[in-house]
């Protein structure tokens, strides 16, 4: 008989991160030309990212549903949706739940956020018992200095010993860190429930986002994987752009992102 292909019920979304230096709308209007599930919200600088309003009023127009929402983490959006780490996160959530996005991306505390990371783990499995959406903790990476590792993130740079029972494995992070990424999503499971598909050379201190496919790291493996074990959790396209010589060389990388992800999500039966 004929092999028979199986494709899992995971999404594919498209980061807003993606289409910088376009914005939040540019990003609805592409994932809908592309044909993407629908779109993680990384609140950022732009205000259009951060005014839940005019979010849900996009998704309505293009017909694009928001899925996740990246909660702002970044050392740059440190003071986007004020400066309490636990307030964003409540804030994250309930946009989350207005939108109907079935997770909240979220990056383990620095470590001068003392507080923050003392109660990060028992905060985060409170919030959990009051919603039914996730958050899913991601990997990260430590910096490296005159031959030494920095790591500026509390527990870990790594959460996969920790207790999260959501992780969010990003591809361009294990590039960076020189973890391996096979391993990483063998280990961690069904506690799997995000993948950021993004690749990397391994520079570094270079948190590269290139079109999976064009760094070293096992993106296909990786989503091939997913197929096999009936991931149901979301795959987002996180890539960077910004180098791009034109918005057709854009769109063009968006849709290969997007190609490869589809034609890899699959698994032969």
């Amino acid at each position: 008989m004929a092999d028979v292909i199986r494709v899992p019920n995971a999404k594919i979304a498209l980061s807003t991160a993606s289409v910088y230096p376009e914005r939040t709308p540019d990003a609805f209007e592409l994932a809908a030309r592309l044909g993407y599930d629908g779109v993680e919200i990384m609140v950022g600088a732009d205000p259009v990212s951060q005014d839940i309003d005019v979010i849900e009023r996009l998704s309505q127009h293009y017909q694009v549903p928001v899925l996740a929402i990246h909660a702002p983490c970044l050392l740059v959006t440190q003071r986007v949706w004020g400066r309490d780490p636990w307030a964003k996160l409540l804030k994250a959530q309930k946009a989350a739940e207005r939108l109907g996005a079935s997770a909240v991306v979220v990056h383990p505390p620095f470590r001068w956020q003392r507080d923050y990371a003392r109660e990060f783990e028992t905060g985060l499995a409170r919030m959990r018992d009051e919603t039914n959406v996730t958050f899913a903790v991601e990997n990260m990476f430590p910096l490296r200095a005159r031959g030494s590792d920095v790591v500026p993130y509390a527990p870990d740079w790594n959460p996969i010993d920790y207790d999260f029972p959501q992780i969010t494995l990003d591809l361009s992070h294990t590039a960076v860190s020189g973890s391996d990424a096979m391993e990483m999503a063998t280990k961690l499971g069904d506690r799997l429930a995000h993948l950021h598909l993004a690749d990397g050379l391994g520079v570094t201190n270079k948190d590269e986002h290139l079109v999976p496919g064009r760094g070293n790291q096992p993106c296909a493996q990786v989503l091939e994987r997913l197929a096999n074990t009936g991931y149901s959790g979301l795959v987002v396209l996180e890539i960077n752009t910004r180098k791009a010589a034109s918005r057709t060389e854009r769109i063009d990388d968006l849709a290969e992102g997007l190609a490869f992800a589809r034609l890899h999500l699959a698994a032969t039966t």
